[in-house]
């Protein structure tokens, strides 16, 4: 059996001979989010099924393609779909795309999803930037044998979100006049939406949003010293006191509504990175 790193090496030598450059900054868009692609200039298209030990995307409204091209003068690799514990994946095969972006030399990871909003000031259509997490998984990326190669055993989670990112991230949305939310997500395993008593729950944890994504992705992009600026689009309300039903054509169709407010945010943080 190939261990991780053969498995990784694999993978990107692959990606390198279809791309003509390194790119500097990683993608990832959420459910509902793949059109964001509209915002780079795409010279390569990779489907996911090509690319050694990559997992294959089973959610609708995920495209399961690897973009490579640009957002102004920055080379881009985007994950035009990603994978989730529910799928039946484990979280390494959640996460080796992460493994596999770290070995292509990129350093900065941008992270979208769609979510539940906990917070009552906050309204379906918001994008929220994350300021931090919470893990209900159940699960973590990081739990069997660690190779020290690829990170510490310990990993410090402090500064989780980056800070400064996050400041650019706000200056970015108040020039555009987009209102952005700041907040903290929780993800659990999912597929199902959650209870009255689950929101009332995951609130009192100090959450704002809730989502079934993104934490894996993070905790193993700061394993290996990558930067991670973390958005989300708000696509429904889990106010347990004023709970309505929904569904998955609602949701993306309100991710669909506020994607452009998303995208427009995304494309000027990368124009303004300075690298």
């Amino acid at each position: 059996m190939e261990n991780l790193k053969e498995k990784i090496t694999k993978a990107k030598d692959f990606i390198q001979k279809k791309i003509d450059s390194k790119p500097q900054i990683g993608i990832i868009l959420g459910t509902g989010l793949g059109s964001l692609a509209e915002g780079i200039k795409v010279e390569t298209r990779i489907d996911y099924r090509e690319i050694p030990h990559f997992p294959v995307s089973t959610v609708e409204s995920h495209a399961g393609r690897l973009l490579f091209g640009k957002i102004s003068d920055k080379k881009v690799l985007a994950m035009q779909g990603r994978f989730h514990y529910y799928e039946g994946y484990t979280m390494q095969q959640i996460t080796f795309p992460l493994r596999v972006m770290k070995a292509l030399e990129i350093n900065l990871l941008i992270v979208s999803n769609a979510c539940g909003g906990l917070n009552p000031q906050y309204r379906a259509g918001d994008v929220m930037v994350i300021s931090d997490h919470i893990n209900l998984l159940g699960n973590n990326p990081l739990i069997g044998p660690n190779d020290e190669s690829l990170g510490p055993r310990f990993p410090d989670m402090y500064n989780c979100y980056d800070k400064e990112l996050i400041a650019l991230a706000e200056k970015c949305a108040l020039e555009l006049g987009i209102k952005l939310q700041k907040g903290v997500y929780v993800a659990v395993a999912g597929p199902n939406l959650e209870t009255a008593a689950e929101y009332r729950f995951l609130r009192w944890t100090g959450a704002d949003v809730v989502g079934m994504s993104t934490v894996p992705e993070t905790i193993v992009a700061k394993h290996q010293g990558m930067k991670v600026l973390g958005f989300s689009i708000v696509t429904d309300m889990g106010l347990p006191d004023a709970l309505k039903p929904t569904n998955l054509e609602e949701i993306i169709a309100t991710a669909n509504k506020a994607e452009p407010n998303l995208k427009k945010i995304i494309v000027k943080v990368v124009e303004e990175l300075k690298m």
